[in-house]
């Protein structure tokens, strides 16, 4: 079998896995045996194939976990990222409980609220500021 065919099947495979894993990580190293590929393509060695293949493929991984560390990270170690649609959004408090937190409708159902730090505890409209594990943060509005 010619390497360039078995650079291709490769790339090709690992793209599969990748569809059926959802592991962006795999999405990268098989760009790097598609630099594999091209370099047989060009004539290259296998030696120098698999210098191509590992400096494009970690290149791409390493560059792909900085741009994910610096975008995607949830800011802060107790917030939920998935819950960040939340924040914004108004809420009534009708009374706050003598252990600082309040029983607020939100989304159909009950939650505990907290306030944010500086915020007085006062009845009326609120804003999610962040979800903090299955409490919502309040400001007042």
């Amino acid at each position: 079998m010619a390497d360039t065919t078995l650079w291709w099947l490769l790339a090709g495979a690992a793209v599969a896995v990748e569809l059926v894993t959802g592991t962006f990580y795999l999405l990268m190293l098989g760009i790097g045996m598609v630099a594999g590929a091209l370099s047989a393509h060009a004539g290259l060695s296998q030696p120098l194939q698999l210098v191509a293949a590992a400096v494009v493929g970690g290149g791409a991984v390493a560059i792909w976990h900085v741009v994910r560390g610096r975008h995607f990270t949830n800011g802060g170690g107790n917030v939920s990222t998935n819950m960040d649609l939340d924040v914004g959004e108004p809420v009534s408090v009708d009374a706050w409980l003598p252990d600082n937190t309040a029983r607020v409708r939100y989304r159909g159902t009950l939650w505990t609220a907290v306030p944010a730090a500086g915020t007085p505890h006062s009845v009326g409209l609120h804003r999610v500021s962040r979800v903090d594990g299955n409490r919502l943060v309040l400001e007042k509005i």
